[in-house]
């Protein structure tokens, strides 16, 4: 055989049929033919093959489009329609009294003081009695639950009559914050948290006094409460199950209490003393009057004292609109400095610590923040302290599993971590860290005076 021949005729030969190269797109049309071909036969095989298919209950359900307003129309009724059920099967104010009558006829004696106790069969007695809706809390876990060291086997009438009301509590509130989840899943967005406090305000007599043009403010810096401990990540959204597991509705809806303290009142950070504090202070700090705060304005917040390197942090790493800061921010930084215990506040303050996003504070950090404060100390003619001294205090107060690093774990599992950030941040903080002891020696001796007058 002449191989020269065989290929010259090969060459010569027209690129057609299955000599013929195929096409980028041929080629894709042939591999998605193979590919619904092989696909429909394993799923065919699936269905004929396989039992579970058939018990399996389908356990998704795609949420309507924007452009699917019928659907979404449909969610929302049945949604609406669904809590209301839901709500119906609560106790009320009338069923809750026939049930404190009950347990108050079926009381076993002797009573411990003035507390009255019952025993588990007349426990069961009262269940039976109660009616349906009160069939829940009458099983002997909640008893067990409720149960603490009486020799007879009693439990308090008083403290499982508060547990079903706690209950009953809880979920009408859960019910009430649902109405307000426009996207039905379990989550309240920033606006859907907005206007359930905006429309709670009439309701707590507490906030009678606050003008209606204060409203916004007030709403919002209720708001942010929420948000900045609850929703550390910033996806902007809580869920509903965190709002009621903390404290911080308790502490909104004790404003309905007519005759609240004055002391409780300071304390609440949802009271109207408070709110009215905190933006009375943002407005005292805007010395121009344009709604935002600059750096230098802010340096004025609370002792003035805060160094310059740790407000440059602050206006780097904030949300700021022209390199000024408006009053959403100014919570975040005002709830994270008056609560350094927290984890959310620690986390919100190291991050500003954290100037090489490393993930942990070192050595260079340390000094970093802290030179501003020497620096501070000669401008206020005090002698300054060494950093050597400082960083071994910080050290041995944290405890950090590497010994050159300082996470945020470990400042939190230190409990040292408010004093820590103090100490780097503040220079009135340092000094009322670094003079402790003499000013606990004052406060003995002003304490001893004022007994001997």
């Amino acid at each position: 055989m002449d191989w020269k021949k065989v290929l010259r005729r090969r060459l010569a030969t027209p690129n057609t049929g299955l000599n013929r190269k195929k096409s980028e797109q041929e080629l894709k049309d042939e591999e998605m033919d193979l590919f619904t071909k092989y696909y429909s036969e394993w799923k065919g095989a699936g269905k004929n093959t396989n039992e579970f298919y058939k018990i399996i209950p389908r356990f998704y359900y795609r949420l309507p489009a924007e452009d699917e307003v019928l659907l979404q129309k449909l969610r929302e009724e049945s949604r609406a329609v669904f809590l209301q059920r839901k709500s119906r099967e609560l106790l009320d104010n009338e069923e809750l009294q026939n049930l404190w009558f009950l347990l108050d006829k079926h009381q076993t004696p002797p009573m411990i003081g003035e507390e009255a106790m019952i025993n588990y069969e007349s426990f069961l007695k009262v269940g039976e009695k109660a009616g349906p809706k009160c069939k829940q809390f009458f099983t002997a876990k909640v008893f067990a639950k409720l149960f603490h060291t009486d020799s007879y086997g009693r439990i308090s009438i008083m403290h499982f009559f508060n547990y079903v009301m706690r209950k009953v509590w809880l979920h009408q509130t859960r019910i009430g914050l649902s109405l307000y989840d426009v996207a039905g899943q379990g989550y309240l967005r920033e606006s859907d948290l907005e206007n359930y406090i905006l429309e709670l305000i009439p309701t707590l007599p507490q906030l009678d006094g606050l003008e209606k043009s204060f409203y916004s403010f007030y709403v919002c810096t209720a708001v942010r409460k929420f948000f900045f401990f609850l929703d550390p990540l910033r996806t902007g959204k809580i869920k509903i199950q965190d709002i009621l597991a903390c404290s911080f509705l308790d502490d909104l809806l004790e404003l309905r209490d007519e005759e609240l303290s004055k002391e409780s009142q300071e304390t609440n950070w949802f009271s109207a003393p408070s709110a009215l504090r905190v933006y009375g202070q943002y407005l005292n700090l805007d010395k121009d009057h344009n709604g935002m705060l600059s750096k230098e304005e802010l340096s004025r917040y609370g002792t003035a004292t805060m160094t310059n390197v740790f407000l440059d942090r602050v206006f780097q790493e904030c949300l700021t609109y022209d390199g000024e800061m408006d009053y959403k921010t100014y919570l975040d930084f005002v709830l994270a400095l008056e609560n350094r215990k927290e984890p959310a506040a620690l986390q919100y303050i190291f991050k500003l610590l954290d100037i090489e996003n490393k993930g942990y504070l070192n050595v260079f950090s340390l000094n970093y923040f802290f030179r501003a404060i020497q620096e501070l100390m000669k401008i206020h003619g005090q002698d300054p302290v060494s950093f050597q001294d400082v960083k071994d205090e910080i050290f041995d107060m944290v405890k950090p599993k590497d010994p050159l690093k300082i996470s945020l774990q470990d400042l939190i599992n230190s409990n040292q971590g408010d004093t820590v950030t103090t100490i780097l941040i503040d220079l009135n903080g340092f000094w009322t860290y670094e003079n402790r002891e003499a000013l606990v020696a004052n406060d003995s001796e002003n304490s001893a005076d004022l007994d001997d007058t």
